[in-house]
């Protein structure tokens, strides 16, 4: 039985060993990068064939949703074999920073491509796409002007008239966040208890359903994300379609702060076996090439300045966006949850 052990602890020790290894010093060998991601579009299935065409690294995928990889992760600890966390919204993002689950990148090329306001004050994730969370009405039934920022929605003139997702949603809590940030706890209280009294209806479903909820008449307003809207528009249903063209987008705030923006990103995961491949692979997601993928494909804005917006983005017109550093809306997060449990925001 000791000999066993002794042979086990002996294994284990030149795995160990190996492991470090690596860590200090990747192997020049090395042709793989290991992804771990939340999202599942077209233009990233279609951008991870591009990185390998272009440089010969094969890119591994694991799907799930945010929270199942970043428990995966942190069950995996210094055994995880992933070298990069793709997932949406900068709470999320914040959220596995925050389990000790990334590590900081020093990329001249990130740091010269991606606005600071949409990376990581420490460099652990980068914003790859911009939505804006914007409303969405029925010009039928109401006056834009009503509702020209996500202020208005609480008046009370909208009472009845509001359909919104669930509090548990977390583009939702992000949203809130922002005016957690900007107008402080106490309006911000007083904003999430008026919402949920302005209601049409129970939240549930999707930003979609929000949107065909105000095509149906269930209600006059809504909140939705600008990439869920222009999907519909460039929709193959054609009651998609006509569901979107029958309604209005506003962008929110613009004689103030702007409207309140968020991001799909990634990091470098803090145990990353092949960090060098990571690293390329998140530089090329920022690129030029790539973020006309994003843009064109997916109705995101690019992070990357250089880059043309797709002709329906366009479309809808310049806006001013909030430029509040997104890592915010991960420090603001547990309090915003707490203020819609507060509010009764189901």
């Amino acid at each position: 039985m000791k000999n066993i052990f002794i042979a086990l602890l002996a294994i284990s020790t030149l795995w160990a060993c190996s492991k470090s290894s690596n860590k200090e010093g990747e192997s020049k060998e090395s042709k793989e990068v290991n992804v771990y991601t939340h999202r599942h579009y077209e233009a990233d299935q279609q951008l991870f064939k591009d990185f390998e065409k272009k440089t010969g690294i094969k890119v591994n995928v694991v799907s799930a949703n945010a929270d199942e990889l970043i428990q995966k992760m942190t069950l995996e600890g210094e055994n995880s074999p992933a070298d990069v966390l793709i997932t949406v919204d900068a709470g999320r993002l914040h959220r596995a920073k925050e389990a000790g689950l990334l590590q900081a990148v020093n990329s001249e090329t990130l740091n010269n491509t991606i606005p600071s306001n949409l990376r990581d004050v420490d460099n652990q994730w980068f914003g790859l796409t911009v939505r804006g969370r914007v409303i969405i009405y029925n010009p039928e039934k109401i006056q834009p002007e009503k509702i020209a920022t996500y202020e208005s929605l609480a008046n009370p003139d909208i009472n009845g008239r509001l359909l919104i997702r669930s509090s548990s949603n977390i583009y939702n809590q992000s949203l809130m966040a922002s005016i957690i940030e900007h107008n402080g706890e106490e309006a911000a209280s007083t904003w999430a208890s008026s919402i949920v009294k302005n209601m049409a209806r129970d939240p549930k479903g999707g930003d979609r359903d929000q949107i065909k909820a105000v095509y149906a008449g269930e209600g006059d307003v809504a909140v939705s994300n600008t990439y869920y809207y222009g999907k519909m528009l460039n929709s193959s249903s054609e009651e998609e379609v006509k569901v979107a063209k029958a309604v209005k987008l506003l962008f929110p705030n613009q004689e103030g702060r702007g409207t309140h923006i968020n991001v799909s990103g990634a990091g470098v995961a803090k145990y990353a076996p092949n960090k060098e491949n990571a690293v390329k692979f998140i530089e090329f997601l920022a690129s030029e090439e790539a973020q006309k993928v994003f843009a064109g494909v997916n109705y995101e804005y690019p992070v990357n300045e250089k880059v043309e917006w797709a002709p329906t983005l366009k479309e809808w017109g310049e806006f001013k966006q909030d430029d509040l550093n997104l890592s915010v809306l991960g420090e603001n997060n547990d309090l915003a949850v707490k203020i819609f449990d507060r509010a009764g925001w189901k």
